[in-house]
């Protein structure tokens, strides 16, 4: 692995986004209000708060308490109360997502890009090796060539001074 490869940031395109990492913020009240948002559509808040509206409406119709009675008015106003609270947080945390969505969107975009301009590098490296190579080969064929004549005009003179020795002229 070579060195640049080895510390390269992989999220150096969402580094300038990270103000926006936390939906409201990053401190104790802004995390716990991002929980709050977040569990207000689970299926156990529904459950439980399904629970405790038949409990209310139970104790109530049955008459073992009277501090809401039909048409439960004390109800209502703590399913507004509710909403109040709920409502923007919800709103918030969309707007909040939609923009770190966003942000996410655009330092991927930057990733992909950087990451064809780098394919786009080693393609033309890839073409200047093979153009290397191929001129080498030329090289290493004419060399051959070269040294194939010159094994020839070895050969043939070794021939012609064999012929000499071994046969002197007459």
């Amino acid at each position: 692995m070579s060195q640049a490869h080895a510390t390269k940031d992989h999220f150096r395109f969402h580094r300038k986004n990270d103000h926006i990492a936390a939906t409201f913020g990053n401190d104790w009240f802004a995390l716990k209000a991002e929980l709050f948002a977040r569990f207000f559509g689970t299926p156990l808040f529904l459950g439980a708060q399904t629970f405790i509206v038949a409990i209310w409406i139970g104790i109530n119709l049955m008459g073992w308490t009277k501090f809401d009675e039909y048409p439960f008015i004390l109800l209502n106003l703590a399913f507004s109360l509710q909403a109040a609270y709920a409502a923007p947080l919800i709103l918030l945390a969309q707007t909040r997502q939609a923009q770190r969505d966003g942000a996410h969107a655009d330092a991927d975009a930057q990733h992909r890009e950087d990451l064809a301009l780098a394919t786009v590098h080693r393609q033309e490296q890839a073409a200047e090796c093979a153009n290397q190579l191929l001129e080498l080969l030329q090289q290493n064929t004419q060399l051959t060539e070269l040294t194939k004549g010159l094994i020839e005009k070895v050969e043939a003179l070794t021939r012609e001074m064999h012929d000499r020795v071994v046969r002197p002229p007459a």
